[in-house]
């Protein structure tokens, strides 16, 4: 084997062997979650003393806090899961029982759609919210949520429509068309 090759190869194992940088960010989106679970739990003790005394629509809101927040906490789950097995190692939990059967088969392209289509239900519940209290929200406000929530599902929708034609017109038929 020639110096060069020997080079080349330990450049390649440490370039491969980098992708433990990553494993940092994921720790830390663990702590994230931690946090909002505190923030949850929170959100629960403080309204429980006066949850008697709340109209439907504060119960509502109440609610939606806390669905805004689960759904907050599936998206750091699965941007950990997903993240640390498409970028550093694969998790040897294959055998355990709660597995999620999502776990592996998701790629960075089916991550980035979730991730999106998450968000767009977050947006969704927060111009929720905005609706059910709308007395408090001035018309500007009411618009740039609006906006805001409309961006986020067009961007979706663009991203899923890029992903199909890429697939569509993935490596294979370019292959096919150099034949």
């Amino acid at each position: 084997m020639s110096r060069e090759s020997q080079v080349e190869r330990a450049f390649e194992r440490l370039l491969f062997a980098s992708r433990w940088l990553m494993a940092p960010f994921y720790l830390g989106l663990v702590l994230s979650l931690l946090a909002l679970m505190i923030s949850f739990i929170m959100s629960i003790v403080e309204t429980a003393p006066y949850l008697m005394s709340l109209d439907e629509s504060q119960v509502i809101v109440e609610i939606l806090t806390l669905i805004d927040l689960s759904l907050t906490g599936n998206l750091l789950i699965m941007v950990i899961f997903s993240g640390y097995e498409n970028f550093v190692s694969k998790m040897d939990v294959s055998g355990h029982p709660d597995r999620p059967a999502w776990m592996g088969k998701i790629d960075f392209s089916g991550m980035k759609l979730k991730l999106v289509a998450s968000i767009v239900a977050i947006s969704a519940i927060q111009l929720l919210k905005a609706f059910m209290s709308i007395d408090s929200y001035s018309d500007r406000d009411m618009t740039w949520l609006l906006v805001i929530h409309l961006t986020f599902v067009v961007s979706g929708v663009l991203l899923a429509l890029m992903d199909w034609i890429i697939e569509r017109n993935g490596p294979e038929s370019a292959h096919a068309e150099h034949s």
